[in-house]
């Protein structure tokens, strides 16, 4: 018997939202620039070493078979599964599953995607879960998927949409890539009619004690199953979006503090209803979200170490954030939190986090595992908060500093460093990160080479030219290299 095909790709749509585009092409042949769909998902499964396809395929399967052959012209060897009658995503793979290997990947071919497979599958492997779905944050939760995670990065909870009215859920959106055991599937796989992996087969699952295993990960992933999901995507193609986003480099990233600079300060967020975003916050984050720069919340909660807040509530707290960020099509990627206050003698007080700790502000703590999770480059990325406590973190971190004069405005006066630039207040900073910031190193680039020979650079002009953005770029090549001596070409 020979091995099993280790990716099945689901190709069987009609594709009928894009019928303005294709014609009568099936979904996976609609062209994405210049290339079908599916020639994308083929080139990534041979770059990550996974050449065995099973193409499950139903509306005019001819077209798609006269196109892609036997894979050989791909590198590939490929295999057709042919439904007769429609029988829904988990009915198609319940049908094909002898022909695919113990552990397979499974693919949507409605889908753009940038993801290390062979990274995905090893996950899958290490937690030894019966599936593993691949998730992520989205701009549009209230219309998607959402999958509950456990503290272990397990599945506690599928949602599948439509959401009730008034329900509030993480933004963690279920992104239509699994890895699967084939073991087992033949008896929780219906034999007759129609059933969905999200809606029945993976709640089933969960009811059986399966073991769903949650990817999370920033690597791109959309749906092109619509004309202007379709031209997004290829905008994004044509922008580089998805290999900034990638495992193949280290990616940039905007850390951002919470209270004051997200939402309305209030002395401390004790409950889901005390928070409430500033103006103009969501359209800054759907900037960052389309530039392919991850938006990460560092903040210190001591009201959990305080006893004011429980880890639960904390949580709640921050699906309250996704929720409303969600809401307006925004999102942030991650959100770490210190839990920990040194200072004792509070009533109600957890003794265990009572401590000096290396991730409360303006210890780099946060920011460190921030960098390790998701390979980030601290010379590229920048921090955005209202105090000095945070300009000090991102000083030490050794991240370009942009103070808000929102929240406290930087009016705390626990440190006297001076942050790099300072903003109105979010929407004004991610300007200055995306637009500003570039334009002012072109603008300076000639007085930068200059500057290689000289002693003293003066810069003059009117109040309110941007002098001191102009010298603080200039400086900035040289602080980042004297934090980093190993930097070889240091980043303005």
């Amino acid at each position: 018997m020979t091995a099993g095909c280790d990716v099945a790709i689901l190709a069987g749509g009609q594709g009928t939202r894009l019928r303005e585009r294709a014609g009568d092409l099936p979904k996976p042949m609609v062209p994405l620039v210049g290339r079908p769909i599916l020639d994308h998902q083929l080139d990534l499964c041979r770059v990550h070493g996974f050449r065995r396809i099973l193409l499950l395929v139903h509306y005019n399967h001819e077209a798609i078979r006269a196109h892609v052959g036997d894979g050989s012209r791909y590198g590939l060897s490929v295999e057709y599964a042919v439904e007769s009658t429609p029988r829904g995503t988990a009915g198609a793979l319940g049908d094909a599953l002898p022909r695919l290997a113990d552990t397979f990947l499974v693919l949507y071919a409605d889908t753009y995607l940038d993801v290390d497979l062979g990274r995905i599958r090893e996950a899958h492997a290490q937690r030894r879960a019966d599936a593993t779905l691949f998730v992520h944050p989205n701009d549009h939760p209230q219309d998607s998927d959402l999958v509950e995670v456990d503290e272990e990065g397990f599945v506690a909870a599928l949602h599948p949409y439509p959401h009730a009215e008034g329900t509030e859920y993480d933004n963690l959106v279920n992104a239509a890539l699994y890895v699967m055991q084939r073991e087992g599937l033949e008896q929780v796989i219906p034999r007759e009619g129609r059933t969905d992996l999200a809606k029945d087969l993976f709640p089933q699952m969960l009811r059986a004690g399966g073991r769903l295993f949650a990817y999370v990960s920033p690597e791109y992933i959309k749906d092109v199953g619509t004309p202007e999901r379709l031209d997004r995507v290829a905008a994004d193609i044509e922008a580089g979006v998805p290999d900034r986003l990638s495992a193949r480099a280290r990616r940039s990233a905007v850390f951002l503090d919470r209270d004051g600079t997200l939402n309305v300060e209030v002395n401390y967020v004790r409950a889901p209803e005390q928070l409430a975003l500033l103006p103009g916050v969501p359209e800054a984050l759907q900037r960052l979200n389309r530039s392919g720069r991850l938006a990460i919340v560092v903040t210190n909660q001591s009201v959990v170490a305080r006893g004011d807040v429980t880890v639960g509530g904390l949580k709640r707290i921050h699906t309250r954030l996704t929720h409303l960020l969600g809401a307006r099509h925004a999102y942030v990627d991650r959100i770490y939190v210190c839990p920990h206050h040194p200072d004792r003698g509070f009533p109600g007080e957890i003794a265990e986090l009572k401590i000096v700790c290396s991730c409360r502000k303006p210890a780099t703590g946060m920011v460190d595992q921030a960098c390790r999770d998701l390979q980030i480059d601290r010379r590229a990325s920048w921090l955005v908060g209202d105090t000095t406590s945070d300009m000090e973190m991102g000083r030490r971190a050794g991240l370009r500093t942009v103070l808000v004069r929102t929240g406290n405005a930087g009016q705390d006066g626990s440190f006297p460093f001076r942050p790099d630039y300072v903003v109105p207040d979010l929407p004004a900073a991610v300007s200055w990160i995306l637009d500003g910031h570039p334009a002012m190193v072109r603008r300076m680039a000639p007085v930068a080479t200059a500057a290689l020979r000289a002693r003293l650079v003066v810069i003059g002009g009117r109040a309110r030219t941007g002098k001191s953005s102009a010298a603080q770029v200039l400086q900035s090549p040289r602080r980042q290299e004297r934090h980093d001596p190993t930097a070889a070409v240091p980043s303005w």
